[in-house]
């Protein structure tokens, strides 16, 4: 057993069973990645209208797993503590600068990112489109928070950011280059092209490591390609919930011990 938690906190990218050898789905057309990993990250899943509000204890206690992701050595994302605190939409405004990511959040729902561009406007991509919509408007009720801290790049000036969202509204459907809105919107802050659709080249090297905070001293690692493969199971997380992530990983061993009993990764 003590070989197999090794090979879990370990577990390259290509070792992960697929539904399909060749990473094609059907429905999808090419897929980059294995069934076990990525499901579709899609911000258009959701159905029209506000989401139910729930009481904000509730969301502040919402089950978000700390993560970090590595580039070989170097840390460039961290997501853990302060961090994970939100506000209302309302509350948020006044704390929103042009040039800013805002993140919005709800349990159970991929989290949706924009740009804040001022006078209460944000850009997004939404509904395989850029879209300038007001910022309240966007959060469909969830709760949100700027989040121009988790990823370390050195980011572009606040105008440059404006004018790189800006520049993009109404692109739609084939004219995209992003997969979701965390990728278009870090695209307008940091301009890397690791953020668009085949912007890395993929030669067989695994550069990229997924670093899930099981607790205190325990967690558990992923390789990807690239760092797009790598945000879409990120995502795939925070929407499914910490709680699921463990139970995920202990049944793909069909391990007899419990989740809490994964062996440290470090």
């Amino acid at each position: 057993m003590g070989n197999q938690m090794e090979k879990l906190t370990h577990l390259s990218y290509r070792e992960v069973p697929t539904a399909d050898p060749l990473g094609l789905d059907p429905d999808d057309g090419p897929r980059i990645g294995v069934s076990y990993i990525f499901s579709a990250d899609d911000d258009e899943l959701e159905e029209p209208g506000v989401v139910d509000r729930v009481p904000e204890q509730e969301r502040e206690l919402q089950d978000e797993l700390e993560c970090s992701v590595f580039y070989r050595e170097e840390c460039i994302y961290q997501k853990g503590g302060a961090l994970l605190s939100t506000h209302s939409p309302e509350s948020l405004l006044s704390r929103c600068k042009a040039g800013d990511l805002v993140e919005f959040v709800c349990p159970n729902q991929y989290p949706h990112w924009a740009v804040f561009v001022g006078d209460f406007q944000v850009v997004h991509l939404h509904r395989q489109e850029v879209k300038s919509s007001f910022l309240t408007d966007a959060s469909r009720g969830r709760r949100g928070r700027v989040v121009n801290e988790l990823y370390r790049y050195r980011a572009r000036s606040p105008q440059d950011v404006v004018r790189a969202a800006l520049g993009q509204v109404g692109a739609k459907e084939q004219e995209l280059c992003w997969r979701n809105s965390e990728c278009f919107a870090a695209w307008c802050r940091y301009g890397r092209r690791e953020f668009k659709v085949g912007g890395e080249l993929r030669i067989g090297k695994q550069p990229y490591r997924l670093r899930l905070q099981l607790s205190d001293k325990k967690s558990h690692t992923l390789e990807f390609q690239s760092l797009e493969d790598l945000i879409m199971e990120r995502r795939r997380n925070d929407q499914v919930g910490r709680a699921a992530v463990l139970q995920e990983l202990a049944g793909h061993l069909q391990a007899e011990e419990p989740p809490h009993a994964l062996h440290n990764s470090d």
